[in-house]
Formats: structure tokens, sequence, C-alpha cells
């Protein structure tokens, strides 16, 4: 029986999945507790189908895809705080009419493309697929991006929380708000392999959001979002095996699940205190 549980260990395309996923798992989870506190959430969804348009002029061109990737998902980022900046329009409204342009570019082009090697794997992952140099390219983003926001996470959080009060404090907040898109632009093609473009954002938003449903400190955040992001990832891929699905959308469908349970615990536990209140 111990053998038929451990099955899935023994295939090389296997251990690169759980691999894959628990490299992706620090970044994304320590990233989308900054964006959840930020109310960043519709940010992270725009510049992951933001790329896109990157991915596919890259692959026409010649270029490396993570190149094509990261200066659209720059470019993105960059045109949205222009433009929220020097408009009436709310920055929300914006990164949805910049966000659905370039998608929609993206999508033009990616139709364009006459050639009989798909991009599909773009757009929504292909973790059973990933190869040495996938991760690689994952290790060294990720191991970039932690060690940035780990090492500077409470100017980012005072940024996130009060912008006026951390410049106020001598904190250079321009260079942080664009430290934090640059940061975001590169998670997003470090998950390129892992959940591609259109479920990447489930990794930049539900981890974080369980974490603040669970805990109170910052720090704790940090730490109950990273175990519960590679967790999901190793159970959604080890499910996945079982179940003969994609190990992408079987993981969002853990994180999924996991919130909703992390939401409710949080309702009692509030129901609880206000009956308690009241006697």
């Amino acid at each position: 029986m111990s053998f038929d549980l451990l099955l899935p260990f023994q295939f090389p395309f296997m251990q690169n999945a759980f691999l894959i996923g628990l490299i992706v798992a620090v970044p994304t989870a320590l990233l989308s507790c900054f964006l959840v506190l930020k109310g960043w959430a519709l940010m992270g969804d725009a510049v992951s189908h933001a790329i896109l348009p990157g991915v596919v002029l890259a692959w026409i061109t010649g270029l490396p895809l993570i190149l094509g990737a990261f200066a659209a998902g720059m470019g993105c980022a960059l045109l949205t705080g222009y433009l929220a900046e020097n408009s009436r329009v709310k920055r929300d409204t914006v990164m949805g009419v910049v966000f659905s342009g370039m998608f929609g570019l993206g999508i033009v082009l990616y139709t364009q493309v006459n050639t009989t090697q798909h991009l599909d794997h773009i757009l929504y992952g292909n973790m059973l697929g990933v190869g040495p140099r996938d991760l690689w390219t994952a290790g060294l983003i990720s191991a970039a991006v932690a060690l940035v926001l780990l090492l500077k996470w409470r100017d980012f959080l005072l940024h996130a929380f009060d912008p006026a009060q951390a410049k106020a404090s001598g904190l250079p907040v321009a260079f942080l708000h664009y430290a934090l898109l640059s940061i975001l632009s590169l998670t997003v093609v470090a998950t390129l392999s892992a959940t591609g473009l259109i479920l990447a954002v489930a990794l930049l938003i539900a981890p974080g959001a369980i974490a603040f449903l669970t805990v109170r400190r910052f720090g704790a955040m940090l730490a109950v979002s990273i175990v519960v992001c590679a967790l999901s990832m190793s159970a959604g891929t080890y499910l996945s095996f079982w179940i003969d699905s994609a190990p992408a959308p079987t993981v969002v469908l853990i994180l999924t699940t996991v919130f909703i349970v992390a939401f409710a615990r949080r309702l009692w536990a509030t129901k609880r205190a206000s009956r308690r209140a009241a006697a």
C-alpha cells in the first residue's frame, strides 16, 4: 500500500512538477500578502494577463519568452500607474482597461501565429512538462524575489498600509512602488511554467487572503501563506496524478477550498465572540 501512495514520486516528470511547485510557492505566497494588504489583487490579475502579447511577440521574433513576458508586464504596470496618476479615472478602472486591451492584443497575435508549436502552456501552464531550464529559471527568479521581500518587508509593509507615513518617514515611496511592480512582473514570469498566465493570479491572491483570515500579525501572515501555498501546490500535484487531471487547476481548486474553510472559520469565530460579548 505504501508503494502505491509513493507511486507519483517515482516518475521524473512528477518529481519536476513537485519541485517547481515548491519553488514558486515561496515568492508567490510572500507577494500575495503585500498585494492583499495593499488592495492590489486586480493588479496581479492585470499583469498576469498583460504578459501574453509580450510572450507571443518574443516567440515570433525568436527572443527568450521570459524577456518578452517581463517587458510586457512592466509596460502594463508602468502604463497603469501613469494613467492613474495623470487622469481623473480611478486606478481599478484604468487597470481593467489596460489589462483587457493587452490581453485582447495577445489573443489576436496568438491566433495569427502560423506554427505547429502551440503556446497553450503559456496560458494554462504545463507542470508535467517542465525541464531543467524551467526549474533553474523559476529557481533563480524565486530566490531573488523572496530575498528582496524578506529583507525589505518592513518598508513594503509601511508603504502598503500608509504611503503618506512612509514618505514622511523618509522612505523612497516611488522606488518602493515600482520595485513592487517589478517584483510582481518577475513573479508572474517565474510561474509561467507552473500555472500559466490565467491561473497565476490564484497563487498571487489566495495564500495571502487565507493567511489574512487566519492570523493577526504580519510576520505570522507571511509564514502561514508560505505553508498554505506549499502544501496546496504539493497536494494539488499529488491529487492530479490519481484523478487524471491537470495539476495547475487542481492546485487552484484546493486553494479555493482552503479559503472557503478559513472564511467559514473566521465567520464562526466572529459570531461566537459577538454572542459572548452580548452575554
